[in-house]
């Protein structure tokens, strides 16, 4: 009777187990990890994410297209999408670091103007999906800066010493000294960027900081009258501060194109398409717009915007402003040079 009792106690405990492992089992979720630039999504989207299909989201974020390129380079990281930039999806694909997406997955593409595919960096539209668009110019408060702003020469005046904020960006700062000079974003001539690395030292004690994330509270803030800033940033600022504007300046600007993609170091490639395909659903591509106030290239969520939004030349420049922008691209071994043009400058 003993013997029985002890088996049928063993046999208990052993269904106890099973039960609690298969119960840890079945409440395991798959999980996506994101990496996206700051303040770049509604975060509601996420969770949203999550319940419809019974996933954890892990979401990281990074203030520029090279920090992230370091850190998946790197190998300390491991991602399933990510949001990075134009010319960095160019370099990507060059260094085989991108999966092909399966377009058969993302049946929400056709919500994507014509205007956003075939891109140069992408032409077969075959290793990213377009998320938002902008692009770069000077935001100035009207309160401080009563002359008219149409060039990039104004970041270099000197009564504005003290005032003005320049992006921590090597592309970026770069590109603005180029286009100041007369000269192409893509410059892939040494000596144009020693010019532009002379014009960024001569600058420096004008500037009050380099920054990425900080610019909007600093400019609504009253510390500054000029920022170099995306359009995005801009049309935010604008919105929520007092007499501001802003400008692509008449040498020309930076028109940019932030995608998805999928990196290599993808762990459930078919989980990371649903993702890509929900984020372009047009009622969640509209959320993320009206949220981040950048540009969408969703035709879907173009129509649920407000009019006031839609005519906003700002965020949807005229054609004119958009012809006179170029698009960075990755400038391949003469990347060096950029490298060392930034170094200098930063280290000067």
């Amino acid at each position: 009777m003993k013997n029985n009792i002890r088996l049928l106690t063993g046999f208990l405990a052993i269904i106890m187990v099973l039960s609690v492992l298969a119960g840890c089992s079945s409440g395991k979720r798959e999980t996506l990890t994101v990496y996206n630039w700051a303040d770049y999504i509604d975060e509601s989207v996420l969770k949203e994410f999550e319940k419809e299909y019974g996933v954890k989201i892990i979401y990281e974020t990074f203030s520029t297209n090279e920090d992230m390129y370091v850190k998946l380079k790197s190998g300390g990281a491991s991602y399933d999408v990510l949001f990075p930039s134009d010319y960095m999806i160019e370099r990507m694909i060059k260094e085989d670091m991108l999966e092909k997406i399966n377009m058969d997955n993302i049946d929400n593409y056709k919500y994507i103007d014509g205007t956003f595919k075939n891109l140069d960096f992408d032409p077969n539209n075959e290793y990213s999906v377009p998320y938002l668009w902008g692009t770069l110019g000077i935001l100035y408060d009207e309160k401080i800066v009563t002359e008219p702003v149409d060039s990039w020469d104004i970041l270099w005046d000197e009564k504005y010493k003290g005032q003005i904020l320049m992006l921590d960006s090597q592309r970026d700062s770069i590109g603005v000294a180029l286009k100041k000079l007369g000269f192409g974003l893509n410059a892939e001539n040494t000596e144009q960027l020693e010019l532009a690395k002379q014009e960024l030292i001569a600058q420096k004690p004008l500037v009050m900081a380099y920054i990425i994330d900080e610019v909007k509270d600093m400019m609504i803030g009253g510390e500054a009258a000029l920022a170099v800033v995306w359009s995005g940033e801009a049309v935010v600022i604008i919105e929520e501060g007092e007499n501001f504007n802003y400008v692509v300046p008449k040498e020309g600007g930076n028109i940019w194109f932030d995608n998805m993609v999928i990196p290599k170091t993808v762990r459930n490639k078919e989980l990371a398409e649903k993702f890509i395909n929900f984020m372009i659903r047009p009622e969640i591509a509209f959320r993320n717009t009206d949220y981040v106030g950048y540009s969408t290239p969703n035709a879907g969520a173009m129509e649920m915007l407000d009019e006031e939004i839609r005519n906003d030349k700002v965020a949807y420049p005229t054609n004119d402003i958009i012809n006179n922008c170029e698009v960075f691209s990755d400038p391949g071994d003469f990347l060096k040079e950029y490298d060392r043009v930034w170094t200098e400058f930063k280290a000067h």
